[in-house]
């Protein structure tokens, strides 16, 4: 694969000539809005600014932006910063239209133990939703520690983000509850003793409210402050529009055209002409003469088809050595979306996980949706070892599969499922890995295996294998057996 990734240094200079470039949507607004300009009322349901067209018009910030929005005690006890109140929330507000939330806060090491829920408005017809829960405990999607990205003194602890559709309002609550208070929810048992005090909440807490943009197939945003590696604004080395473009498209440069919006299939034919290119250099003699075990390549949305906005990330790429490993995970933002709107979606958890939670570029190599689509996730080229900020403790080494959606209780779709085989058999098979195989990686430390201890892993693991969590949701976990099977056939084995 060395070749292979020097390659695309001359593609990218070369790219920046051949890929046309499309005015600027209208600008997204990165910083966090003010508490008086993200209090301001949102149209009322109904008036014509509701409409797509009519809202860009009358508010600049909906091509893709984020409301961050500081909670307040719900209670009448005295906080302070050392001691926060043991329940905070926002009252029920109109605001700017949105369709992701989530709750950050400042320490990424602190736990959140407690409960978070919120209600919102539907935009257009002004109803409001019942509560909805959000995922609470999503420390374990992060940067190992010890790495840049981690300590690029940016990053934040936060909910696993929510899907709620365009809405222009919002009410939230979050409660202190000790570890026992969910399962003593019923009431205490006659004689039982009191739970323990409930824990404090983190301090800084504030509720994200993402709005995704219109995808018109502009990819960058002319008043975003890109980032650079090193820094937020490391001047020299910031992306411009056009070599954000460039950059993101050109690694992708000999698996499809410039500026493509998908990376199309390929027959088991040319995957395994593609294979022998990809590997030049690289391969014995032996493994020359042999049939490949590589699944056939199935169709890749990119990250342009999905409409990213190249200047959110900080420029350049990051590399581990290999792929050995995929951990599936779920995203645990909730099954009510259509797949018309995964691009609106992917969008919203890109900006949430880089401009709320701090991260370079959106978590996971790759997204699959409940009707099996494949979409490019952090940028570097599908086709190599892009490290990525998905499983703490185990993302050398490794690749995060995220399938859209939340199955601790609800099934994934077969399609979904084959399209987790279908992917994991071609990607895997470029580094010649057995899908139905074991292999072992050294954990970089988390709360189930300490760092340094070489593991003994299934080649697709689940997320809840490297770090003690409910991801990828029992539902889905359930079906990585017939994941594997799926995907070793696909290799011909």
């Amino acid at each position: 694969m060395r070749g292979f990734l020097a390659s695309s240094i001359g593609v990218t200079c070369a790219a920046a000539l051949a890929l046309p470039l499309t005015p600027p949507a209208l600008a997204a607004t990165a910083r966090p809005v003010p508490a008086a300009e993200a209090a301001r009322p949102a149209p009322h349901a109904g008036t014509p600014a509701t409409t797509p067209a009519a809202r860009r018009a009358a508010e600049p910030s909906a091509a893709g932006s984020t409301q961050s929005l500081p909670l307040h005690p719900l209670t009448r006890e005295r906080a302070t910063p050392s001691a926060p109140a043991a329940e905070q929330g926002l009252s029920r507000r109109a605001v700017r239209h949105f369709s992701l939330v989530g709750v950050v806060w400042d320490d990424p090491d602190a736990e959140l133990h407690g409960r978070v829920q919120v209600r919102t408005r539907t935009a257009g017809t002004g109803t409001w939703s019942g509560w909805q829960d959000v995922e609470t405990h999503n420390a374990d999607h992060a940067a190992d520690r010890d790495t840049p990205e981690r300590a690029s003194g940016r990053v934040r602890g936060a909910t696993a983000p929510l899907w709620v559709g365009d809405s222009d309002g919002v009410e939230l609550r979050v409660r202190s509850e000790s570890d026992d208070s969910a399962a003593d929810s019923a009431g205490p048992a006659p004689g039982a003793r009191n739970l323990p005090a409930a824990p404090p909440l983190p301090s800084g807490l504030r509720l994200e409210l993402v709005d995704p943009g219109e995808d018109d197939g502009a990819s960058f945003g002319d008043e975003e402050e890109p980032r650079a590696a090193g820094g937020a604004n490391a001047g020299t080395s910031a992306l411009t529009e056009a070599s954000a473009l460039t950059e993101a498209s050109a690694v992708n440069a000999d698996l499809a055209p410039i500026g493509a919006a998908e990376i199309a299939a390929l027959g088991r034919t040319e995957t395994e002409q593609e294979y022998l290119a990809l590997n030049a250099g690289e391969l014995t003699e032996r493994q020359l003469r042999a049939k490949p075990y590589v699944g056939p390549r199935p169709g890749i949305v990119t990250r342009r088809g999905w409409g990213a906005n190249e200047g959110l990330r900080e420029s350049g790429f990051r590399y581990t050595k290999k792929v050995k490993a995929a951990f599936v995970h779920h995203t645990a933002s909730g099954n009510n979306y259509r797949c018309s709107q995964v691009p609106s979606l992917i969008r919203s958890i890109y900006r949430y996980h880089v401009k709320s939670m701090g991260w370079r570029d959106i978590g996971y190599n790759f997204l699959i949706d409940k009707c099996g689509k494949i979409y490019e996730g952090r940028a570097g080229g599908v086709a190599k070892p892009v490290l990525g900020a998905h499983t703490l403790g185990f993302n050398s080494n490794s690749m995060g599969i995220a399938v859209l959606g939340s199955y601790g209780a609800t099934k994934p779709s077969k399609s979904a499922v084959k399209a987790v085989a279908r992917l994991t058999a071609w990607k895997l098979g470029l580094y010649r890995v057995n899908p139905k195989g074991k292999t072992t990686l050294k954990s970089a430390g988390s709360n189930l295996h300490r760092k340094g201890k070489k593991v003994r892993l299934n080649v697709i693991s689940g997320h809840r294998d490297g770090f003690r969590t409910e991801c990828p949701g029992r539902k889905l976990y359930g079906k990585l057996g017939s994941a594997r099977s799926k995907a070793a056939r696909y290799q011909g084995r």
